[in-house]
């Protein structure tokens, strides 16, 4: 596949992917999130790619789901296609991160919004620049119960997690390492290179221990309850985005909320 919305560079065995709209905040496509599925098939298949970072060209990580290219299609669609396609295209997305065999790590500077936040929470570690923020305004913006995937409870625990839903706010950086959902926060022009020299280290391990590390890693989670939650969720927030409710606010001001998305990211 040809790559437009995401770029695709590897250095030595370390691979870098990054959300490619920067003119659209990296707000993610149809087209991007194909794009990103069909290089995590292929980096998972390379034995010379031992780490991946995923991060995002220009000023923003990501914006979240691209509200105009979503609308479009949900217009053509049954509840039930709606919830196979967002079963198979956004968990699907955030569940292939998660499941991906080898270390991955979140380089994340600017916004961090709803999808695109879904998709740093599924990386296993997450570095990211001072002037990151992290929100999950979908509740107060859309009617709906949160993103496809709701990871927050794993990384923040339920209190903040709550907290950051039920206002429809965001954290900071700093906030966010508090709380342990963050590994290290550094200055917005160290970024890449500080990413780039953890990712590196990482490289180092014995690629086979490695992924039978993280798969005990991940079975931990797993046993605990993680997949099942999710996938509750998931049904819960299909239903709740088809709701009546959803659908108001939706047919009264998706031109606002596109506009106010496009505001708030730049």
């Amino acid at each position: 596949m040809e790559y437009n919305d995401i770029s695709y560079e590897k250095t030595g065995n370390v691979l870098r992917i990054c959300h490619n709209r920067p003119d659209k905040s990296n707000a993610q496509s149809t087209r991007l999130l194909a794009e990103l599925d069909d290089a995590l098939e292929h980096a998972k298949n390379d034995d010379d790619v031992r780490v991946l970072i995923l991060g995002g060209t220009g000023k923003h990580f990501s914006a979240g789901h691209d509200l105009v290219d979503g609308l479009k299609l949900r217009g053509d669609y049954t509840v039930e296609q709606h919830w196979q396609w967002e079963q198979e295209h956004f968990l699907g997305n955030a569940m292939r991160i998660w499941d991906f065999p080898k270390p991955t790590i979140a380089e994340v500077s600017g916004a961090c919004i709803a999808a695109g936040f879904m998709v740093a929470n599924s990386c296993d570690l997450m570095v990211a620049s001072e002037d990151a923020y992290f929100s999950d305004p979908v509740l107060h913006s859309m009617g709906a119960a949160s993103v496809e995937a709701l990871v927050h409870p794993w990384v923040l625990g339920l209190r903040k997690a709550k907290e950051l839903l039920y206002t429809g706010g965001r954290i900071s950086a700093q906030e966010g390492k508090e709380w342990g959902m963050i590994n290290h926060v550094v200055p917005r022009e160290e970024l890449e290179t500080f990413t780039m020299k953890l990712a590196q280290q990482i490289a180092k391990a014995p690629p086979n221990a490695m992924r039978m590390l993280k798969r005990s890693l991940n079975r931990t989670a797993d046993i605990q309850g993680y997949r099942n939650a999710i996938n509750a969720h998931f049904d819960t927030h299909t239903v709740s985005s088809s709701t009546k409710e959803f659908w108001d606010i939706v047919n009264k001001g998706a031109a606002h909320m596109v506009e106010g998305g496009k505001k708030s990211s730049s």
